[in-house]
């Protein structure tokens, strides 16, 4: 009898043998071991930052490690893309993790011994270059997970895609690049990927904090471009013409009408910014024309749609009823990052297990945009912020994400390998 209650433990499943408990203890336990692995490789990472399109070092160097994990692995994936596949001792759930691999044309000023003093050319001219938004740190995670699952490898009951992307920050002008590239090139297909999860230091939250929301999470990210046509006049006479920068700047208050007078914002957040106007030679000289560059952010989908046609006609009429005329165009540059609310409400215990239920925390929407959204529109998704703020901090005198003086504190690493990790588990877990 003995022997035959031994024969039916040998023939349970691996992970029914352990149980989730026991799974989570022996990836905790890989995860701290690894600690100072994974700052390492973030220093590593920080000290040679290199920009969109351009990660050749960091690609070369995920590339080397994931092979020496045991993972099969592609490179050249959207130019500069790693993807690595962990496949598990039983049959289960193709399910992807991702990180975002390119620094930012920012000079740094934060004194490290590991502080960035690299250049590179963006857009034909010479810049600082340097891990401003936390980049490195989210390869270093994805990394540590990589190493602890492939230690764990005959326990999963699934395969895991790690998807390394570059050119999140957005090609150079001219290229293309990023999520949607990969997304052209199939990286979700070989195997089909079934749910995608992802995750975003945050400078602004304390170490130890995940916080998340089901929906819209992140905002699409739209360019606006407005060329209003005047009629060139001498500076001293301009009843003689038609001044565009008087007109422009009656369209850049016009749009800001849309947000405060035309959109329920108890719904969704909505943002129209103008970044750039170009207009003239000379102080003495109305010129022809006007340019006009900006963004919108939205959450919501028809919000969306809406806010274009009314961008599109505040222009049009303002340059009308002056005599003028205004053409506008409207480029889609990312869309929404949308949480699948059931995927969040499924795995959201597994990111109050790794965080504490007390220090994980649903936040409102962001008007910052992620191409993860390009992700989000083909697979069921859950993206995250992990905190990076050192503790006591005042998140108002934090160094914001693209800037000189942005910090991470590293101790918050460890959380990011561990939630990734219990999502895959508890993923594999409950198919």
């Amino acid at each position: 009898m003995k022997i035959l209650s031994l024969l039916w433990l040998a023939l349970l499943p691996v992970h029914l043998l352990l149980g989730q408990p026991a799974l989570k203890s022996k990836a905790d336990a890989l995860a701290n071991a690894m600690e100072q692995k994974v700052i390492t490789w973030r220093r590593d990472f920080h000290q040679y930052p290199e920009l969109s399109n351009r990660e050749f070092r960091t690609a070369e160097r995920v590339a080397a490690l994931l092979q020496e994990f045991g993972l099969e692995v592609r490179t050249g994936v959207a130019h500069t893309g790693v993807v690595g596949i962990l496949k598990g001792g039983k049959p289960g759930p193709v399910i992807g993790l991702r990180a975002d691999m390119d620094a930012l044309p920012v000079t740094e000023r934060v004194d490290l011994p590991f502080r960035s003093a690299a250049k590179g050319l963006y857009n034909g001219e010479e810049v600082g270059v340097m891990h401003a938004c936390g980049h490195d740190t989210h390869v270093a995670i994805l990394l540590g997970v990589a190493e602890v699952l492939s230690r764990m490898r005959k326990e999963l009951a699934g395969t895991v895609v790690f998807i390394f992307q570059p050119a999140e920050e957005g090609p150079p002008d001219g290229e293309q690049g990023g999520a949607e590239l990969m997304m052209k090139e199939g990286v979700l297909d070989q195997p089909k990927v079934e749910a995608l999860f992802g995750l975003h230091i945050d400078a602004q939250t304390e170490v130890g904090t995940i916080k998340y929301r089901s929906g819209g999470f992140m905002a699409a990210s739209d360019w606006f471009y407005i060329t209003v046509h005047g009629r060139q006049s001498h500076g001293a006479a301009p009843w003689s013409g038609v001044d565009p920068i008087v007109v422009s700047a009656q369209i850049i208050l016009g749009l800001q009408t849309i947000v405060s007078r035309q959109t329920d914002l108890t719904e969704q957040p909505v943002v129209i910014t103008v970044g750039i106007f170009e207009s003239g030679v000379r102080a003495n000289i109305i010129p022809e024309k006007a340019e006009l560059t900006g963004t919108i952010r939205t959450l919501d989908t028809a919000m969306r749609r809406q806010i274009h046609q009314r961008l599109i006609r505040t222009a049009v009429h303002i340059a009308e009823s002056a005599g003028a005329r205004a053409e506008v165009r409207i480029e889609n540059k990312t869309p929404i990052t949308f949480n699948d609310p059931a995927l969040t409400a499924r795995m959201l215990p597994s990111l109050q297990e790794a965080a504490g239920a007390n220090h994980t925390r649903e936040q409102n929407p962001r008007t910052g945009a992620e191409d993860f959204g390009f992700f989000a529109q083909e697979v069921p998704s859950l993206y995250f912020t992990l905190g990076g703020m050192p503790i006591g901090q005042d998140p108002a005198t934090a160094a914001g994400h693209h800037t000189p003086d942005f910090f991470i504190d590293e101790s918050g690493l460890t959380l990011g390998v561990r939630a990734f990790c219990y999502l895959v588990l508890d993923y594999f877990d409950k198919k």
